[in-house]
């Protein structure tokens, strides 16, 4: 199952145009995330892991230039330096992005030490 969103392919369990998920849905889970291993975007590593067919590749340092999360309000990408430095706010539209994410931030980027 997958969404468009501004032209990208959002794939996994979307359940609206926001890139919510059935596993994140709430008001603030608004993005999606880029795997690197793939170049693709999903909700979450959950629907990763059950479409993908491969195993998740972690983002590395020297790549958090790279535009790599989608807002799904404004349709704006962020580069992943963006999204470290947003305080789980779109720096674009002010969305408020859910800051439970910061959670799970290992399985999508190396560890920033």
């Amino acid at each position: 199952m997958t969404c468009e969103v501004n032209g990208i392919q959002v794939y996994g369990e979307t359940v609206d145009e926001q890139t919510r998920c059935v596993h994140y849905h709430t008001e603030k889970d608004i993005i999606a995330i880029k795997f690197y291993c793939c170049k693709t975007y999903y909700p979450c590593y959950q629907c990763h892991e059950q479409s993908a067919g491969h195993s998740i590749k972690v983002w590395p340092k020297t790549e958090f230039n790279e535009k790599a999360i989608l807002c799904g309000v404004c349709k704006h990408e962020l580069t992943i330096n963006q999204y470290f430095q947003s305080h789980s706010v779109c720096p674009y539209c002010h969305s408020s992005f859910n800051p439970g994410c910061n959670r799970h931030k290992h399985l999508y980027f190396e560890a920033k030490m």
